[in-house]
């Protein structure tokens, strides 16, 4: 990012502090609040709207970003909010979605998203077996993963210990390197018993600096990210309307017993396995592999 002192900026500045104290927005507290913005998009990856095929219709999606997400949505409100069960049909991964990922690392983002989706459509549906009749039926599809450097990841970690190593009296965030950071694209929708299309999302997201924690591991981004779709697109389907834009929410208690390890509030989301709760959360920080902590049962997607 390149920083110019442009001709005028002295008196900007006084007719800046002038507007702040006659009650008008402080231009620049503005403006450090775009710099702001801006460093944290400038060390995120990009990630491609990819599609895959899987998707009964691509007709009428409309863009609906968040701060670094990108999506494109579509829901038919009313009937998804008259639906009161749904089924996951385990994710899967296009055949081009990321070629350098192994077998057990794409079941493991898959899970990963599958068992988040399950949490996450809890807090209104009674999720039911994949195969049981429900009301909808949801089936995600990554069109694109790509991957983390396993060394860009390492030296990054390596560098967040060093203020603490130098005898730092207080922590000191380290942003991560931006470089070689990995992202996620996905595609999912429900379906009613008719099979037509009431909601559906292409998600895309990559990794940044700053909220990111780098894992050795080439699918460390992907498997972090994966738990944010699914977050959004649950919202999707559990409101009827985009998640963006909108003030957050607090979660509910099964939600948070869910994510830390519990019991999830249903008992077909045991197929997906429970999270690695606080014990996932020290080996991410730490830089660990996925792989170590998280274990995707054998029944869940690939």
């Amino acid at each position: 990012m390149r920083i110019e002192f442009l001709p005028g900026a002295a008196t900007d500045a006084q007719s800046t502090d002038r507007a702040s104290r006659n009650g008008q927005p402080n231009r620049p507290s503005l403006l450090a609040t775009a710099a702001v913005v801006v460093a944290l998009l400038s060390g995120c990856a990009s990630a491609p709207m990819t599609r895959g095929g899987s998707l009964a219709s691509y007709d009428n999606l409309t863009p609906s970003d968040g701060v670094l997400a990108k999506s494109l949505v579509r829901v038919n409100k009313d009937e998804v909010l008259a639906a009161k069960t749904v089924r996951i049909v385990p994710t899967t991964f296009s055949q081009a979605a990321s070629p350098t990922l192994s077998q057990e690392q794409r079941h493991l983002v898959a899970n990963a998203i599958d068992r988040s989706l399950c949490v996450g459509l809890s807090e209104r549906l009674q999720v039911v077996g994949a195969d049981q009749p429900a009301d909808l039926s949801l089936h995600a599809l990554v069109t694109q993963a790509a991957p983390t450097d396993e060394v860009a990841a390492g030296t990054s970690k390596v560098v967040s210990f060093l203020p603490s190593a130098l005898g730092a009296g207080v922590p000191v965030p380290v942003p991560r390197l931006p470089v070689g950071l990995g992202s996620l694209t996905v595609e999912a929708e429900v379906r009613d018993q008719a099979s037509r299309q009431q909601a559906a999302m292409i998600w895309a997201r990559g990794a940044n600096s700053f909220t990111n924690s780098p894992m050795v591991s080439s699918a460390g981004d992907a498997y972090d990210l994966a738990p944010s779709f699914s977050d959004d697109f649950s919202k999707l389907v559990v409101t009827g309307s985009t998640p963006f834009g909108k003030a957050p929410e607090l979660p509910s208690f099964d939600k948070i017993g869910a994510t830390l390890g519990g019991k999830p509030k249903y008992a077909a989301c045991e197929a997906f396995g429970r999270s690695p709760g606080l014990v996932g959360m020290a080996a991410g920080k730490l830089g660990l592999p996925p792989e170590w902590s998280d274990k995707a049962p054998a029944t869940a997607g690939q």
